[in-house]
């Protein structure tokens, strides 16, 4: 069997949140050592650089480029996965290895990506988001119009529901069809035809009820939510809010002590005022609840309670590929360098269940590893300084394209350069 050593590098340790000096050794995919002075059959010469663990994204819509509705409704219906494999390689090709799909893509996508067949990181998916009538998923518009930017198929069932019965059998239907996580919009949202973030969605008796069949299933609830539904979410025992602008003190200090994540997407702000800022039409009211929205220091506010992070984008509200901007934003409101990466990696990890396998660089973990330019504690403009990238101890070339070896010599010049 071929051991590999990453050598000369400097380690981002996610359990202490430093970083040192040290090799790492990889054989058959896994991590097998991590100290100085390792011996290999091949080496990588990471001097000069930083060397990371396989970075997480939270909260991901691989299946979607853009939220042009109207654009969307005229694309034929499976162009939606071809497109999910380009973003996948973009996503894979900046160093997140790892990601929670927020609704979008389906069973069939993850097993590809399992299976060797398309390039990408490997993922939980939830499918879709469970709504009320007139929340935020619900795909009608006050013209009666039915569109819907992630169409109901045999894969990705319909979540419209209300009351506690339904719900149950919504989500058998959703673990049925792959589910690996339950996702609910508890609150309504920025870009949706109906109220804003600050109107609760759900009572107390069908989001416990959402809780409770995913629990029997052994999954978990993440919730947008907003304001006063982030509470409910919180209260009624959901292990991640998404978003979660305008939370406060009593929200943010149940979700420090029963142990839930908020997941920021910050970077989402960031691209819808960018769109906007380019002369995207968006409507009157959706423009007024974005401009409510900025300035809210509700992550700030959560990291001084001790509310645990993991990072999230909402790509591709901001780009694919471009998702280690949220890491910048994190520093922004109030994380240091360490935790803001420790959000990407070891937190990340730990709220999808992945922490005994993947989010540090420790032995007996899977060799997913992202090699940096510089310093890895310095998290200004990292997606530029992506060296190289593996996962499972394999190279990722550039575009990513899975490697079919553990090395090769033009990534070794790479991580060298």
């Amino acid at each position: 069997m071929k051991r590999t050593v990453f050598r000369n590098g400097t380690l981002y340790d996610a359990v202490s949140r430093t970083a040192d000096s040290a090799d790492i050794a990889v054989e058959d995919g896994w991590i097998v050592d991590v100290a100085a002075g390792l011996d290999g059959d091949e080496e990588v010469d990471c001097t000069g650089c930083g060397v990371l663990p396989g970075l997480f994204d939270c909260h991901v819509h691989l299946t979607m480029s853009g939220t042009d509705l109207f654009e969307s409704a005229q694309q034929p219906f499976s162009l939606q996965f071809y497109e999910g494999a380009l973003n996948m390689a973009r996503t894979l090709a900046c160093g997140i290895t790892t990601v929670r799909d927020a609704a979008g893509a389906d069973l069939g996508m993850r097993v590809a990506q399992e299976r060797g067949m398309i390039a990408g990181p490997r993922m939980q998916v939830s499918l879709n988001m469970l709504s009320q009538t007139g929340g935020h998923g619900d795909p009608w518009w006050p013209s009666t119009c039915v569109m819907d930017l992630l169409p109901a198929h045999p894969g990705r069932p319909p979540v419209v529901v209300d009351g506690p019965d339904e719900i149950r059998r919504k989500i058998r239907e959703l673990v049925r069809a792959g589910a690996d996580v339950i996702k609910v919009a508890t609150s309504g949202g920025l870009v949706s035809s109906g109220a804003g973030p600050k109107i609760p969605h759900f009572r107390d008796d069908e989001i416990s009820m959402m809780v409770r069949e995913a629990e029997a299933a052994g999954l978990h609830v993440m919730a947008h939510a907003h304001g006063e539904g982030a509470k409910a979410a919180v209260r009624n025992g959901a292990r991640s809010i998404e978003h979660g602008n305008h939370l406060d003190d009593e929200t943010l200090e149940l979700m420090a002590q029963r142990g839930a994540w908020l997941v920021p997407t910050l970077s989402a702000g960031v691209g819808l005022r960018e769109s906007i800022e380019s002369g995207v039409p968006y409507p009157s009211h959706i423009l007024a609840k974005v401009e409510e929205s900025q300035g809210d220091q509700t992550v700030r506010r959560a990291v001084e309670a001790g509310v645990r992070i993991a990072m999230g984008t909402d790509a591709p509200l901001y780009p694919h590929g471009k998702n280690l901007l949220e890491l910048e934003l994190l520093v922004e409101r109030g994380l240091s360098p360490a935790d803001a990466l420790h959000s990407a990696t070891l937190s990340a990890a730990e709220l999808m269940g992945l922490d005994r396998t993947l989010g540090s660089l420790q032995p007996g973990k899977r060799a997913d590893i992202v090699v940096v330019e510089g310093n890895p504690l310095d998290v200004n403009n990292l997606g530029e300084r992506i060296r190289a990238v593996y996962q499972d101890g394999r190279v990722v070339p550039n575009g990513g394209a899975p490697g079919t070896s553990v090395l090769s010599g033009s990534t070794m010049a790479a991580a060298r350069h």
